[in-house]
């Protein structure tokens, strides 16, 4: 009578049998008869001939693997990247705003090249090819893209291939094999990046109080409110009058600007509220907006309406904000002189707050809290051109000290 070890359903069998020469030892499982549908109609497959268990063991797991191994390669054969990709961000449960910038980077860097590549056929050295393409000529009208757009791509490209695996589409993921992918290193992307343009005191003093002289419109008040708090753009544009405290002179920011619903408003970015303190020049040029407004409608100044909200009282486009300041600046060193003041985007207000607040001395972890920054590391990373000039002068100022001493 044969001698049988069970193994869990699924996982086969090895049993032993007599011969002539002695005890022998045969594996056994079942396969799908049509790899392509693992849960259709199944089949035996055997083998023996071994002389000890532990043999046939073996001999078990290696066609266990062979067959695992066959019937998900045959799975991936039949998937395109584009297909699985889009399935992938479809399942996506993270803020809009963060989704759309992966479709974005899915739609013009991944599946207009690698798309129709079914699953098994994406390999490191494809990928690293596909990179190579990428920095010579994948950005608009056949031009370079920058390390980091190809970085996120990778990362994006690697969370897809992983899912996969999940699946049990892939055995393992061709964009992790880092010694064989030639994405871009961290180091290349910081090496690349465009450096950071910030405005002196002096320059964001003569800018606002030449919009103001100019415009003194809704839009100076806006600008004065980012320069005066670091906020982001769309978290000014989700304020709301119940926000400020005139008595405390203080900012609470509790939500922010859509730039994919337009029209909504959603968590900020840390997902936090938090407070800054301002200034009275801030308090005084909301409480002028806020008198303009009431005299629009009196709707319009009540405390749950935003207070650069359209004059339908809706929150308006951050896009639309950014094209205003750009026109404006454009104005301005027309006006003034391209010397006078450096081209800045919107976001560069939030810099320069920083900036000169750490060139101040101010410790980093009031500049943290003040840009809602989830961590302190971020901002010193963020702004570690300003950091590296105040550890110079922590060692000349502890010199001095020495020196009194």
């Amino acid at each position: 009578m044969a001698e049988k070890r069970a193994r869990r359903r699924g996982r086969g069998a090895i049993y032993s049998y007599a011969t002539k020469a002695g005890k022998r030892w045969r594996w056994q499982i079942y396969e799908p008869v049509n790899a392509s549908e693992p849960d259709g109609e199944l089949r035996r497959v055997s083998k023996g001939g071994y002389r000890t268990a532990d043999e046939a063991d073996d001999g078990l797991r290696d066609a266990l693997l062979k067959l695992k191994n066959h019937v998900r390669s045959t799975a991936a054969g039949g998937i395109s990247l584009a297909s699985f990709g889009l399935e992938w961000l479809d399942s996506l449960r993270l803020a809009p705003s963060t989704v759309a910038g992966y479709r974005r980077l899915f739609r013009l860097y991944i599946e207009p090249q690698l798309g129709t590549s079914k699953l098994d056929k994406i390999t490191p050295s494809r990928l690293s090819r596909h990179y190579a393409e990428l920095a010579r000529s994948g950005g608009a009208a056949g031009g370079p893209i920058s390390a980091n757009t190809i970085r996120k791509a990778h990362v994006i490209l690697g969370s897809i291939l992983d899912a996969a695996i999940d699946d049990g589409l892939l055995a393992s993921n061709p964009a992790r094999r880092t010694r064989l992918v030639k994405a871009p290193t961290g180091k290349q992307v910081r090496e690349q990046a465009p450096e950071m343009v910030t405005w002196s005191a002096e320059q964001l003093k003569r800018y606002l109080e030449w919009d103001r002289d100019v415009y003194g419109d809704e839009h100076f008040t806006y600008w004065l409110v980012l320069a005066q708090t670091g906020m982001r753009r769309s978290e000014a544009l989700a304020l709301k009058w119940a926000d400020v405290d005139q008595a405390r002179n203080r900012i609470s920011i509790r939500r922010a600007a859509d730039t994919i619903n337009i029209g909504t408003v959603k968590s900020t970015k840390s997902g936090s509220a938090r407070v800054v303190d301002v200034d009275s020049s801030v308090t005084d040029a909301l409480r002028a907006w806020k008198g303009l407004r009431g005299s629009i409608s009196l709707d319009l100044a009540r405390g749950d309406a935003f207070i650069f909200g359209n004059d339908s009282g809706d929150v308006i486009n951050p896009n639309r904000a950014t094209m205003r300041w750009s026109v404006r600046v454009a104005a301005a060193r027309r006006r003034l002189g391209d010397e006078a003041l450096p081209v800045m985007g919107l976001h560069g207000l939030r810099h320069t707050h920083a900036t000169l607040l750490l060139g101040a001395g101010i410790h980093p972890k009031v500049v943290q809290e003040r840009l809602g920054h989830s961590d302190i590391s971020i901002t010193m990373s963020v702004y570690s051109h300003v950091t590296e000039t105040m550890q110079r002068d922590a060692v000349d100022r502890l010199a001095a000290i020495m020196a009194g001493a």
